[in-house]
């Protein structure tokens, strides 16, 4: 009984030392693939995975900042994309959120534009124009939607005001080429390939938001910053201001904070990488990392700045 006990064990063991051992598996929570959320998570989901041991991460197709945030604070991603002013939200409680969410920062990104487009030849030129018209304000879930809303609603234009759609990036651009709808609401880098391809095909504007219009939207909300965005930054388009907010990492707060700091310093020491893939990182810099005031960087982030900030 004793050999066939030994025999039993020595072959549970051979097994056990034989069994590879699989990397933990994680997601990076993105945003439409015609954006620039998904290239983006892309590419840090390669250099996380091949930089740290025993780790293995894909990026996921989400509605984007608000599902990013929820699915990081209860657990369901291990980090997303999301614009700042959600992530305050998040932090703080407030809508679209039911109550304060688990959530810190690893570092800021890129600035984010609000975009109303309008075809060219539309009688829409300022937003208080839009009053009545068919507007794609963004998905649901999603922080276009989160911030189209809040911008109207500051400028005393409510949903009530308007004929809103709930579309995505692709559904809104579609929906504008194919004159379903009066505009349409995309929040993304400047550049973004959602416009990008619309005006390779279309004659279209973005509105350019006037000093009193960034004045009450600065006021209500700090995170927001007026963006001088230059004529051609997508074809035939002229030069625009509109508001910009920050993109960032978004994490659990209760992440260990060794992992905090690896995840950081791998994307940093690989930052010619990613930028060779987005380029929009090129605002993805240690002077950058804490721009987004009102949430602190989580600790691990933290201290990789302070060591950076040392040499």
């Amino acid at each position: 009984m004793l050999k066939k006990f030994a025999k039993q064990t020595l072959v549970a063991v051979s097994l056990a030392v034989s069994i590879p051992v699989f990397a933990a598996s994680y997601t990076i929570g993105t945003g439409s693939q015609s954006g620039t959320y998904y290239p983006l998570g892309g590419i840090l989901a390669k250099i996380w995975s091949e930089n740290i041991d025993d780790f293995d991460m894909r990026a996921e197709v989400t509605a984007a900042s608000v599902e990013n945030t929820i699915k990081v604070a209860t657990g369901k991603q291990l980090v997303g994309i999301a614009q700042g002013n959600v992530v305050l939200q998040a932090n703080e409680g407030v809508k679209p959120f039911p109550r304060k969410m688990d959530v810190s920062v690893l570092f800021a990104l890129y600035p984010n534009a609000v975009q109303f487009m309008v075809p060219a030849d539309s009688d829409i030129h300022s937003i208080s124009d839009l009053k009545g018209k068919r507007i794609s304000l963004g998905a649901p879930g999603s922080g276009t939607r989160v911030s189209s809303v809040n911008i109207l609603s500051t400028l005393g234009i409510n949903e009530s005001d308007v004929k809103p759609q709930s579309l995505n990036y692709t559904a809104t651009t579609n929906a504008l080429a194919n004159g379903q709808i009066d505009a349409g609401v995309i929040v993304g880098s400047l550049g973004v390939g959602a416009i990008t391809e619309l005006a390779l095909t279309r004659n279209i504007r973005i509105l350019s938001f006037s000093e009193d219009d960034m004045q009450k939207i600065i006021a209500a909300n700090p995170s927001y910053q007026p963006l001088e965005a230059p004529a051609e930054t997508y074809k035939n388009v002229p030069a625009f201001t509109t508001p910009a907010v920050w993109n960032v990492l978004v994490v659990n707060k209760n992440m260990p904070q060794e992992q905090a700091y690896e995840m950081t310093k791998v994307a940093f020491d690989n930052m010619k990488k990613i930028r060779q893939v987005v380029g929009v990182t090129k605002f993805t810099t240690l002077e950058n990392m804490n721009k987004l005031s009102g949430i602190a960087l989580h600790p691990g982030a933290q201290q990789y700045l302070d060591e950076q900030m040392k040499k």
